[in-house]
């Protein structure tokens, strides 16, 4: 007769052998970690049976679900031929169609791809690549960066430097370089009676005011185009993006777009800048690429940029490497993403599929301890009106009670669930989050 849970079995073989990322590990003595063995379509199910709608898509990578068989069926065929080669003197037929897709999805404005591992490797390769497009143009006081206040690029040391994060900042600052945060277009900050595009231009202003003093010695700003992440899915109008494009040329400054999260499709359109009908000079792309499937990470840039590096000279080359880059199957997996894009009209059936969970949401958005509830294409937040420092805990907890994986950042709650999910699951997830909240604030 089992005595103990297949869960229990699975934690008591975790516990201490596996460091969980930006995790006080001894939390896990009271909020142990979910035990997953196996996922299909939105849901996760743990080793003793129970399910779980995923509604922050896995850390916001997993757009069509999991076990997809269009993308499974692709990985396995890809097996049967190429599983890596290394990149430096060799290609292969999935990096070169991957991207030429990627390039044409910009209308080949960014025809030239760099790979990477994970969104963080993206902004250390952006970061590098315009700092050594400066040294290469003779311009070499142009060493700076800026980022938007409250903006999150990853944790490495070059992203963490850009990262305005006090959390995952302050203890590593002695190992950073210092960058300028100019004022965020976050519209929860904008004075009462100020629309959000009114907002922007005003940080847009902001940001002109400083180019103004510093540009000689600034190579970038590096944003996150409509929807600022960890810090709390911070929503800004696209003019910001309109106007500081046109700020970045007129000072001979790159903008680098981080898209990140928010590129595949979350923010309503393919790529987010497309928004602002804008072009940056550097896109950073993960996390959906592959369909949440393998890491990768692409940047993609101009003729402009590229051409600075083009030399008989080896050292005027992009320095930069790691040994999986430009991996073949999580190139497959990237390839058979847009596949699904191009089948399904993705991007339309989520601009209707959003509508309907913004209506569907109508009595969460009301809820008497409900803040700020906000849109932005397949993502959704709000703020519970909450003193209570344990809240993020206590609600991911009352959440995986009712069957839904949610894990706010402080009091903010988001649903981010991946692109397949349907009517029903829809409705559970709504009742579910509402239930979280009252189950937290009674």
């Amino acid at each position: 007769m089992k005595t103990t849970s297949d869960n229990a079995q699975w934690l008591a073989r975790s516990a201490g052998a596996v460091w969980h990322p930006c995790t006080q590990m001894k939390q896990h003595e009271t909020l142990p970690p979910l035990p997953i063995a196996r996922g299909r379509g939105v849901w996760l199910y743990d080793y003793d049976g129970r399910r779980y709608l995923d509604a922050v898509s896995s850390w916001w990578v997993n757009l069509f679900g999991h076990a997809n068989p269009r993308i499974n069926a692709a990985l396995h065929e890809q097996l049967e031929t190429l599983e890596h080669v290394i990149l430096a003197g060799c290609t292969h037929a999935p990096v070169v169609e991957l991207s030429e897709r990627l390039a044409a999805l910009t209308g080949g404005r960014l025809g030239h791809c760099f790979y990477g591992s994970d969104g963080a490797s993206a902004v250390e390769i952006a970061l590098k690549m315009s700092f050594h497009y400066w040294r290469n143009r003779g311009r070499t006081a142009k060493t700076g960066f800026i980022s938007l206040s409250g903006s999150y690029h990853g944790e490495t040391l070059g992203a963490l430097s850009v990262t305005d994060v006090a959390l995952f900042k302050d203890t590593y600052a002695p190992l950073l370089r210092q960058s300028a945060q100019v004022p965020s277009p976050d519209w929860r900050l904008a004075a009462d009676g100020e629309s959000p595009r009114d907002f922007a231009r005003r940080c847009a202003h902001a940001l002109e005011a400083h180019l103004e003093q510093h540009h000689h010695e600034t190579a970038a700003l590096i944003v996150e185009p409509l929807v600022q992440g960890a810090t709390g899915m911070a929503m800004h109008d696209a003019e910001y993006l309109r106007l500081a494009s046109a700020l970045c040329a007129r000072f001979e400054v790159h903008l680098i777009a981080d898209e990140i999260m928010i590129g595949f499709g979350r923010s309503g359109t393919f790529f987010a800048h497309e928004q602002a009908g804008i072009t940056p000079d550097f896109l950073c792309l993960s996390k959906g690429i592959t369909g949440g499937y393998l890491p990768l990470a692409a940047v993609m840039t101009t003729d402009t940029v590229y051409e600075a590096f083009y030399d008989d000279a080896t050292a005027r080359g992009f320095l930069h490497s790691h040994s999986y880059t430009g991996n073949a199957l999580a190139c497959r997996a990237a390839l058979a993403t847009l596949d699904i894009f191009a089948a399904d009209a993705v991007i339309e059936t989520n601009r209707s599929k959003s509508a309907a969970l913004t209506l569907a949401a109508a009595a969460l958005a009301q809820h008497p301890r409900v803040r700020n509830f906000r849109n932005t294409g397949m993502i959704w937040a709000f703020e519970a009106d909450t003193t209570d420092a344990t809240f993020a805990g206590h609600f991911h907890q009352a959440a995986l009670g009712r069957g839904v994986l949610l894990r706010p950042i402080g009091n903010t709650v988001y649903l981010m669930p991946p692109y397949i999910i349907d009517a029903d699951e829809i409705s559970f997830l709504l009742a579910a989050t509402q239930g979280a909240l009252e189950d937290c604030l009674t």
